[in-house]
């Protein structure tokens, strides 16, 4: 098997690495454009982030050509990849991705992968690509196959926004962030948020290798203290020290941040649907703000009371607009 990947990152490296045996080469897509050749590929990896799809795209259609009957697989996180790699290569050849194994680098660039987690693979057409169930079985990483794409990168997402977007405009470590009592509610409503837009998409939440995120979205329906407590603790117990993505983005200052299909993608889909999301709608439009205006980091770097005006104003102004309809 063959296997060309876009994106040399955390992600691409650990999947390349577990991928790689005898009858299996791995090769990683160039970072210019014009450096990417023909290759002949039976698997593309997508492992860029979501920013970045549009490039990879580009280069996926260099390398592979106009003939290719690649299977694409997009381990991406957020929604709204998997239907832009349909549309240039088919829904067919695309198959979704949700990876629950957490990587990190050292310091000298070592890939650190847990020992926790696995794989949950969809297809996006009518294909079933078993043979990928598999080739990542064989690797020895778990696999949960589910039937509805959406529904599993939706359930991925969940994952993803919990004491994200809140700790990268309050520039804080998730454990920093169970301190602050108002901004642990509106995590809890947020996935309230993100649990109504789902339903209202006809989506149930699936269960990935790891974590149980039906029991989660079945927690944030308690009231908030009791939902608080036990997201809490698992908050604690798994990343307090480590900076979540979208904080490591602003760090970055590359000017843009995944947040747009994450906490962006819940806002865009209750307005869509008439389901309120302030909370999401601010952690979005916010974080967008301070990516693209580092300046505007200050007025909110450890201000809880800051954040929490601007979730109010947004609540009171959907308030409005349901008033008058």
């Amino acid at each position: 098997m063959n296997v060309y990947i876009v994106g040399a990152g955390a992600v691409g490296t650990y999947l390349g690495d577990r991928l790689r045996n005898d009858s299996t080469t791995v090769q990683y897509a160039p970072r210019r454009l014009d450096d990417v050749k023909k290759v002949d590929a039976d698997l593309a990896i997508v492992a860029v982030k979501a920013y970045d799809t549009d490039n990879a795209i580009a280069a996926l259609q260099r390398a592979l050509g106009g003939d290719s009957r690649a299977t694409i697989l997009c381990p991406q996180n957020g929604v709204g990849n998997e239907e832009k790699l349909a549309a240039a290569f088919g829904a067919d050849a695309v198959v979704a991705c949700a990876l629950t194994v957490a990587v990190d680098r050292t310091r000298d660039g070592a890939m650190v992968p847990s020992n926790e987690g696995g794989l949950g693979l969809a297809p996006v057409g009518k294909v079933a690509h078993n043979w990928l169930v598999a080739a990542f079985e064989q690797s020895g990483i778990p696999v949960k196959v589910v039937a509805d794409y959406r529904a599993l990168k939706w359930s991925k997402l969940a994952l993803n926004i919990i004491a994200n977007a809140s700790c990268a405009i309050l520039n804080v470590l998730p454990e920093r962030l169970l301190a602050m009592d108002q901004m642990f509610s509106f995590e809890v409503r947020a996935q309230r948020e993100t649990a109504a837009v789902m339903k209202a998409l006809g989506l149930k939440a699936v269960d990935l290798p790891r974590y149980h995120v039906r029991a989660l979205q079945g927690l944030v329906v308690l009231p908030t203290p009791v939902a608080r407590m036990i997201l809490a603790s698992r908050i604690a117990g798994g990343r307090g020290r480590k900076p979540p993505s979208l904080l490591l983005d602003l760090r970055a200052a590359k000017g843009w941040t995944e947040v747009d299909v994450l906490n962006g993608a819940v806002a865009r889909a209750g307005r869509d649907l008439g389901v309120p999301t302030p909370v999401n709608t601010v952690f979005a439009r916010v974080l967008d703000d301070i990516a693209h205006m580092p300046q505007l980091w200050a007025k909110y770097r450890e201000r809880p009371q800051a954040l929490c005006a601007e979730v109010e104003a947004e609540q009171q102004r959907m308030a409005t607009v349901v008033a008058r309809a």
